[in-house]
């Protein structure tokens, strides 16, 4: 038997690397080397981060419909294309906001006072949310197009463990960037290319076109693929001979409208699943640079700083063996794919807690925060993989891409309610010397939201228990 949809994999988790390294640049680099370029404040950033998970989750709902018309070869093409195209545009922010407020280079910005410097926050602002949105925009299609060819290359009992394989390339994204991208923007700054930070975008983002090649080589559909033997074929397809579903159905039943989709509780189960769960992961990937910063004191571009958010996310590869979980309670208990993933994702839901001591450890020692969070992260990528796996479990793989958006469109927004919430908070309680349980400014804010992410999972299982208690497929 050829082994060729363990290649596809590999590049759904080089695309899903690419990803979400183009998303790192900004938190990476906005702290130490843009904010003062533009003057911004938690705010602002928190203003731009959640601008783009807004149009993320907008863009979710036309991108899963996009996908299933155009097909996952075409419309992974467009998706990468377009949010590559998005990371790049970021580095003329500079240029435009020099542009547009009439002065001749960065230094200049940095030196501006007076009314002058609101001028250039609020136009450098716009800018940078309009790079965004284009990398928002491409960026939805990624997870529609990773998610759909999971289920027409992998069996059910598969579609887990390649998810979480895939998914995994959002930690590696997150590992690799904070040892790369702040010493390039360093490097460029140092020899005098712009600021520094313009150049991380653009390499970063080419990234994407690279990809781009490859795919164009290695997909094709899997009636049609040279790469892909009749043995190879056959253990893809075990569901369908088994009779777990049928080829009318999977293959030549109408697709189901939108608005059958969100008629149903296997919609509001994953969506609602997804939405308190997500803003977790967003917060802590767009905030943590700016948290070692602020509360450690460490700059994002020196070697402590950068070790923090490696050990971070280095926790978060411990995912990989949540994505096999259900299928070793498949296989000791003899119990279904849907009900061994709810056991599992039970007990992703219940590691967050760890949350609740991450600020009070982190007294005696950062690394106490850094390791507690890092937990999180893999208990968050182990859950979220298993989400998706749902999402194919319960609906036809015609209707998988769609499904799938809705659930990127539920998460945009739970990221855009914590991060614009986040940055708000942080200023006020900043401002106000407000105190928590023996905290006070900033850290007692992020305090705040620590305990938010420690019950967000339990909250969101326990929503999707209730309105899908057992295996109930969309016929």
């Amino acid at each position: 038997m050829t082994n060729f949809r363990w290649v596809l994999c590999g590049l759904l988790f080089l695309a899903t690397t690419i990803n979400y390294m183009d998303r790192q640049v900004l938190s990476l680099t906005w702290k130490d080397f843009i904010a003062p370029e533009f003057h911004w404040n938690n705010g602002n950033y928190g203003l731009i981060a959640a601008a783009f998970s807004i149009c993320y989750a907008v863009a979710n709902i036309f991108s899963g419909r996009i996908i299933d018309w155009l097909g996952t070869r075409k419309g992974y093409l467009w998706a990468i294309g377009i949010w590559s195209a998005g990371a790049c545009l970021h580095a003329g922010c500079g240029w435009a906001t020099e542009h547009v407020v009439g002065m001749s280079s960065a230094a200049s910005l940095i030196g501006a006072t007076g009314g002058a410097v609101s001028m250039i926050t609020t136009v450098s602002v716009f800018f940078f949310i309009a790079a965004r949105i284009v990398l928002a925009v491409g960026e939805a299609g990624n997870f529609p197009s990773a998610v759909k060819v999971t289920a027409e290359y992998f069996p059910k009992r598969d579609r887990a463990f390649a998810t979480s394989i895939f998914n995994a390339g959002s930690t590696v994204g997150a590992l690799v960037a904070p040892l790369c991208i702040p010493t390039i923007a360093r490097y460029f700054q140092s020899i005098g290319v712009g600021n520094g930070w313009e150049m991380a975008f653009v390499i970063i983002g080419v990234l994407g076109f690279v990809w781009m090649g490859l795919w164009v080589f290695a997909y094709r559909d899997l009636d049609h693929n040279p790469r892909v033997n009749k043995a190879e074929r056959n253990y893809i397809l075990q569901d369908e001979a088994a009779g777990k579903t049928t080829t009318t159905e999977e293959e030549t039943g109408r697709p189901i409208t939108l608005r059958e989709c969100v008629r149903m509780r296997q919609t509001w189960a994953i969506v609602l699943a997804k939405f308190f769960s997500d803003g977790v992961w967003w917060f802590i990937l767009f905030w943590t640079p700016a948290y070692v910063s602020d509360v450690m004191g460490y700059r994002s571009d020196t070697l402590m700083a950068q070790m923090l958010i490696f050990t971070l996310y280095a926790l978060t590869l411990l995912s990989l063996y949540g994505g096999k979980l259900p299928s070793i309670i498949m296989d000791r208990t003899g119990r279904g794919a849907y009900d061994s993933r709810l056991r599992a994702m039970l007990i992703f839901a219940v590691v967050p807690l760890l949350g609740l001591l991450a600020q009070p450890l982190g007294r005696y020692s950062c690394w106490f925060t850094i390791i507690l969070l890092g937990l999180i992260l893999a208990a968050h990528q182990s859950w979220s993989a298993n989400l998706y796996s749902v999402g194919s479990d319960l609906f036809p793989k015609r209707a998988v891409g769609t499904i799938t958006s809705l659930n990127g469109m539920a998460g945009g927004v739970g990221s855009f309610l914590i991060n614009i919430g986040s940055g708000y908070l942080l200023d006020y309680v900043e401002a106000h010397h407000f105190a928590l349980m023996g905290f006070e400014g900033k850290e007692a804010g992020y305090m705040l939201i620590f305990c938010y992410c420690s019950v967000a999972y339990l909250i969101g299982w326990s929503i999707m228990k209730a309105l899908v208690p057992k295996y109930n497929p969309v016929k």
